[in-house]
């Protein structure tokens, strides 16, 4: 914007946070990282949004909330948590909110609950859930992916007993034809199918419990 570094620390104390322009120009060198009060005014200051000045997309949720201008504080009062809980669930990368926490959380920060659980860093192990569910006794894994997903009981056994039936009929349709003695190209068709529905094994589960629909992952500049 052709600013000097002492005219955005100028601008940025006309937006209610002053600051040394020499910590402005630690920031531009890498040496020291804005606090989330000094980013969102200095987002202010060079009319950007925060997205911006990180130069990524967020991936975390520390990186979600900053894209929404929220601070640790705020974010803590809406979910009803100690701030001093929530930034440590930040920095753990575990969630552990109940319900209601949960979904005032993907509310604030324009997430799916799926988009959650990759954020979580748990696809694997809700994956591994999921294979072991389809292979056998679909029942004793509700709880555990219920506590990845943040999903209702109901839905999700409805979904991993579909999940159970569909790949149940896979070796159903392959030992049909080995008995028959069909020839062997049906048979690795059933089983390259049988394959290509591994992999797509969680994708599946979230179509089947209908959280496909991703909110906008951050407002618009100045929303």
């Amino acid at each position: 914007m052709g600013l000097t570094v002492p005219q955005v620390a100028a601008s940025m104390a006309s937006c209610g946070t002053p600051v040394h322009p020499e910590l402005v120009l630690a920031w531009e060198q890498g040496s020291h990282v804005p606090s989330d009060q000094h980013l969102f005014a200095l987002a202010d200051a060079l009319w950007c949004d925060p997205v911006t000045l990180m130069g990524t997309g967020p991936r975390t949720l520390t990186e979600f909330r900053l894209a929404r201008r929220l601070s640790v504080e705020r974010l803590a009062y809406h979910l009803g948590m100690d701030p001093s809980e929530y930034r440590a669930a930040e920095s753990a990368r575990r969630w552990h909110g109940d319900a209601r926490q949960t979904r005032v959380l993907v509310e604030a920060l324009g997430l799916s609950l799926r988009t959650l659980t990759g954020i979580m860093g748990r696809v694997d192990e809700l994956e591994e859930h999921l294979r072991s569910a389809i292979a056998g006794r679909w029942k004793v894994h509700v709880d555990p992916v219920v506590e990845i997903v943040a999903v209702d009981a109901t839905s999700v056994g409805d979904a991993l007993r579909t999940m159970h039936t569909e790949f149940s009929g896979f070796s159903e349709r392959y030992m049909g034809h080995l008995v028959a003695r069909n020839d062997d190209s049906r048979l690795k068709e059933i089983a390259a199918e049988r394959a290509a529905y591994l992999r797509r094994l969680v994708d599946h589960f979230w179509e089947l419990i209908g959280e496909e629909a991703e909110a906008s992952p951050y407002p618009a500049a100045g929303g």
